[in-house]
């Protein structure tokens, strides 16, 4: 065998590295080959029918709210009824003393059966004078004074009657009682406790909850579209209740207030339920739902979209299959899709798939799927 010298070692390396030096520089030449247009799926819009869920925060009241005020002062004597519990109209809830008031009726009394019998006396003056005053016996003062005196008697039953029914009023506000069926509300005042005129919180607040009604605010945009689409009248109302479920009941809407307020944009609506259960309690909250029937519209599943900084996009198939990036405007939405009224017409293709992949530009193998 014969050995390579160094020298042959080296020449033979060198060729080596020009080869591939060679061979580099010949495949540099060539263009990176260009990646296939990936399938992208897209919906051809449509118009439809469609409902619109709008949710917004409510309290609630009964149909009727009552405060219970005493009319007479003094010093509670009984509670009659427990907080939450339900009374009938004309059941007691209170007492307050009524001593000074019977004693005050008992006055009175006696000044009126005193003004009775003065009374009396003087009718029978007169009575007794008239013919005296035909026979000439006594003059016509007499008479005019006396008739003076009977038509001041008259006057002061009158007084003494009015007093007596002022002093049976009042010992009969000292019992206190429903002026409604309801339940009780807070009771702040014990037994001992004392309340006046003045007071200004209640003894208690009676509330009738048959029906109960739901106080929320409606943007002004809402409240368009309520008048404009619907008649001044949504199709259905349900109430979300604090737990998440649903209220079994649908209700109806009505205005609280007729002007929308300058400060907020807002109008007062009142959604009003029937509550045959008691269910529903005043003091309770809850999110309105209103279902809206919107007619021909553009309805874009949420999945197409893409939110950037709140600002609405879809990506839409152009010519050449090239795709474009471009915003869109809703004026609503159920718990699936955007409602359009602009940005994407009648017949548009908007990609489905890979939303957050795409871009502006970007070649596609389109599949495009009718909705």
């Amino acid at each position: 065998m014969k050995i390579l010298s160094n020298q042959n070692w080296k020449s033979i390396s060198t060729l080596s590295l020009l080869a591939i030096v060679v061979l580099s520089s010949c495949g540099g030449n060539e263009a990176p080959p260009q990646s296939a247009p990936i399938e992208t799926q897209f919906l051809q819009l449509k118009t439809s029918n469609e409902d619109q869920v709008s949710y917004y925060p409510g309290s609630m009241e009964g149909e009727v709210n009552v405060d219970i005020k005493p009319q007479v002062s003094g010093y509670i004597q009984e509670v009659y009824v427990q907080e939450g519990s339900f009374v009938k109209k004309g059941q007691p809830l209170f007492k307050i003393k009524s001593e000074v008031f019977e004693a005050q009726v008992a006055n009175s009394d006696a000044t009126y059966k005193a003004a009775i019998a003065n009374l009396a006396n003087a009718k029978n003056e007169v009575d007794k004078i008239e013919p005296l005053v035909e026979s000439k016996v006594v003059t016509d003062v007499q008479l005019v004074t006396a008739k003076a005196a009977y038509d001041a008697a008259k006057a002061q039953v009158a007084q003494a009657k009015a007093s007596l029914h002022s002093s049976v009023l009042n010992k009969n506000f000292s019992l206190i009682t429903a002026p409604v069926s309801g339940f009780v509300g807070r009771i702040t005042n014990k037994i001992g406790t004392l309340v006046t005129l003045s007071d200004s919180n209640p003894l208690t607040t009676l509330s009738k909850i048959d029906q109960i009604f739901v106080y929320f605010s409606l943007p002004e945009k809402d409240y368009l579209i309520l008048q404009k689409e619907q008649g001044k009248e949504f199709q259905k109302i349900n109430l979300e209740l604090a737990d998440g479920s649903i209220y079994q009941i649908a209700g109806r809407l009505e205005s609280a207030n007729g002007n929308i307020n300058s400060t907020t944009g807002t109008m007062t609506m009142k959604a009003i339920f029937s509550n045959p259960n008691h269910l529903l309690r005043s003091g309770g909250t809850g999110k309105v739902i209103l279902h809206q029937q919107l007619n021909t519209v553009i309805a874009l599943p949420k999945y197409c979209v893409k939110d950037i900084q709140d600002q609405l996009f879809v990506f839409a198939l152009k010519d050449s299959n090239k795709i474009a990036m471009q915003p869109i405007h809703s004026f609503g939405s159920n718990d699936s899709c955007y409602f359009v009224n602009n940005g994407v017409n009648n017949g548009d293709k908007i990609a489905t798939n890979r939303i957050d992949a795409l871009y502006d530009g970007e070649v596609v193998k389109p599949i495009i799927k009718n909705k």
